[in-house]
């Protein structure tokens, strides 16, 4: 969320950012459940295009998640953190974290911006 959330979505009030915070390391630091920054990914999927009322359409946004999850698992095979952490990123991969999250960013600014023309 801190990476590019605030930047799709506007000012962010410190409550959404804090809502962020459990999805690191794959919830709750566990590395065994969905990436974090996919997780913020289909959060900020929801802020843009999500509803607030059970009768509104959401087909939008649930498109927009269904291509923002196909991109991800074509550029890193996986959702889940941990097996993320074995194959390439985390502390004792090729990579940080962070370059993950960087790589992220950009499927996801790429399938918004799709969505926008």
């Amino acid at each position: 969320m801190l990476a590019v959330g605030g930047y799709v979505l506007g000012d962010l009030q410190e409550r959404e950012i804090k809502m962020s915070s459990g999805f690191a390391a794959g919830m709750g630091s566990t590395k065994e459940e969905l990436c974090g920054a996919f997780s913020a990914g289909v959060m900020i999927i929801g802020g843009l295009l999500g509803r607030t009322d059970p009768t509104v359409d959401d087909s939008r946004c649930q498109a927009l998640v269904r291509r923002y999850r196909e991109r991800f698992l074509g550029r890193f095979e996986t959702l889940n953190c941990g097996e993320l952490r074995t194959v390439k990123y985390g502390s004792g991969g090729e990579e940080p974290c962070s370059v993950l999250v960087e790589r992220a960013v950009v499927l996801l600014l790429e399938v918004i911006a799709e969505e926008r023309e």
